[in-house]
């Protein structure tokens, strides 16, 4: 089922699709390289700062943590490299992928198109693209982090998924008791209604619902952190479309998305404990003589020109500016002697939570040129906690006539596993993945299953055999191996690593973003309790 009988239109529905999952975006990681200290320090004013704890970036983990230090009477200060995105019924906030411009970019990605640049002005975007060895990783730049771009399936995995994948001593059952839960409630999680996914932009979703009881396979409407009714205004002509034409792939212009910034940032903000610093890039940390630790700063525009540099220091360092962000982070900090002893397993375990991303094609159904979105169904294998993998099927941006296609999206649970290599030319840390390091989930659970919903009549082209990427990469800093299980960096007091590089290269088949948040909850209790007042 190949590519080469596609129609010109198709063809066109595949690449935007894509795009639509990030994989418009490869390049070099040279572009990524950071100048050294003294460069920085010789182009622009220096300004030294003092600060109780500072949070690396503001997604899920960074969120939490910023939310829960504050409420607990701790001064917080967040550095995020990436611009507010605020939105409202009729914004113009975000791109459309059908239409991408500068602000889907983040300024240091070296952008290609499936092998053509794409010319876009430097900017303060939304998605840097992290290439490495076999595998493209899509990371977030934005106050909120991923939950801004992401799709907002929001997945707790089972009990026996999660314990086969995580370490026990999470305590599932806790977690399910109380910290699933509190996040599902900040989150404002709820699935579509049954109005909205009769109307005519749906029929994609009812089309694929009705092809996975037909081939005997579970079905569950999916918990999104959506406001719903946002969507049934759309349907009354009460505001421009926004969910129910599939344009919010990169951010929902109309509101009603319940992001980590409008829930636990601006929660964090209302305590007048914790700030946020917009265009903040992080390029190095440092233990400082005294113990302390030394965060270097580049305070930018929304070019990406730097306007200041910053050094500053705290008694408590959060990272949480994701697996990518965090692992080189630390890398670059173990290689140039700024901080020594880290733990040897850095930037080993590190996995693509077997992200899988297909175009479905089949002349026989009427998908719709315009289809509802982000997300309504998807069908939980998870029977066998080692081959458990979920597929869902999420809409496709808007073309003006039906090209008979829509998009399916797989992951599931891996023993595939990459890690970073340290090149001194480029101050980097680099990633290599093994090309097969998914082949097993992929060729015998997630390909099957997609190719058994779509039927014989259809055409399926694998989007990860064009452009191996991720939206979910995981890992380089394990709970366990690097950090314990409330994210302190082993053997470095005052260091925490609380976002998806905690995690164990997988999220037991569902996207990672309610598991990170929850195991930022969890460690946030603990940390809390133990930590504030004597290491915070």
């Amino acid at each position: 089922m190949g590519g080469s009988n596609l129609s010109a239109l198709t063809r066109r529905s595949f690449l935007t699709g894509a795009a639509a999952a990030g994989l418009i975006l490869a390049g070099s990681t040279t572009a990524n390289a950071a100048p050294g200290i003294g460069a920085r320090i010789n182009r622009v004013t220096v300004t030294r700062e003092e600060h109780r704890v500072i949070v690396i970036d503001s997604g899920f983990g960074g969120g939490v943590t910023a939310l829960r230090l504050a409420q607990a009477g701790v001064p917080v200060t967040v550095l995020e490299r990436g611009r507010r995105w605020p939105t409202g019924p009729n914004a113009t906030t975000f791109p459309r992928v059908a239409n991408p411009d500068k602000r889907i970019l983040w300024h240091k990605s070296f952008p290609e198109v499936f092998g053509q640049r794409l010319s876009v002005d430097p900017y303060v975007g939304l998605v840097e693209a992290v290439p490495g060895e076999n595998m493209t990783a899509l990371c977030a730049a934005a106050v909120g982090g991923g939950s801004i771009v992401y799709q907002g399936m929001s997945l707790q995995p089972s009990r026996d998924v999660f314990n086969t994948h995580f370490p026990n001593e999470l305590d599932w059952d806790l977690m399910n008791r109380v910290h699933y839960p509190r996040v599902a409630r900040m989150l404002g999680l709820a699935t579509a209604p049954d109005e909205l996914v009769a109307s005519p932009t749906y029929a994609a979703a009812r089309i694929f619902a009705d092809r996975v009881r037909a081939a005997g396979m579970p079905l569950d409407k999916i918990p999104m952190p959506i406001d719903w009714n946002f969507a049934l205004a759309e349907l009354r002509g009460e505001m421009a479309s926004a969910y129910t034409n599939g344009a919010g792939a990169l951010g929902v212009n109309n509101g009603g998305k319940h992001t980590v910034d409008v829930t636990y940032i601006a929660e964090a903000e209302a305590t007048g404990r914790a700030t946020v610093e917009v265009m903040h890039d992080v390029t190095d940390i440092e233990r400082a003589a005294d113990g302390r630790w030394t965060v270097y700063v580049d305070r930018t525009d929304e070019t990406g020109t730097v306007l200041e540099n910053k050094i500053l220091t705290t008694d408590a360092l959060v990272l949480a500016a994701g697996s990518l962000g965090t692992t080189r982070l630390l890398m670059r900090a173990a290689a140039k002697g700024q901080i020594t002893d880290l733990p040897d397993e850095l930037g080993r375990g590190w996995g693509t939570n077997a992200d899988r991303i297909y175009m479905w094609t089949d002349t026989t159904e009427n998908f719709g040129a315009v289809q509802g979105g982000p997300v309504v169904y998807g069908s939980k294998n998870w029977a066998d906690p080692h081959t458990a993998h979920t597929i869902i099927q999420a809409s496709l941006p808007s073309f003006q006539i039906d090209t008979r296609t829509t998009t399916l999206v797989g992951y599931g649970v891996s023993n595939g596993r990459g890690n970073f290599v340290y090149d001194g030319g480029r101050d980097d840390a680099v990633l290599r993945w093994p090309y097969e390091g998914d082949a097993a989930i992929q060729n015998n659970h997630i390909d099957p299953a997609v190719r058994r919903i779509a039927g014989d009549a259809a055409v399926v082209i694998d989007t990860n055999q064009v452009v191996p990427s991720t939206w979910h990469p995981l890992g380089g800093a394990n709970m366990g191996s690097v950090c314990d299980l409330d994210g302190r960096v082993l053997g470095q007091r005052g260091l925490y690593v609380l976002d998806g590089a905690l995690m164990p290269g997988n999220a037991a088949a569902c996207n990672p973003s309610m598991t990170i948040a929850a195991v930022a909850e969890r460690a946030l209790d603990n940390l809390v309790a133990q930590d504030v007042g004597t290491v915070i």
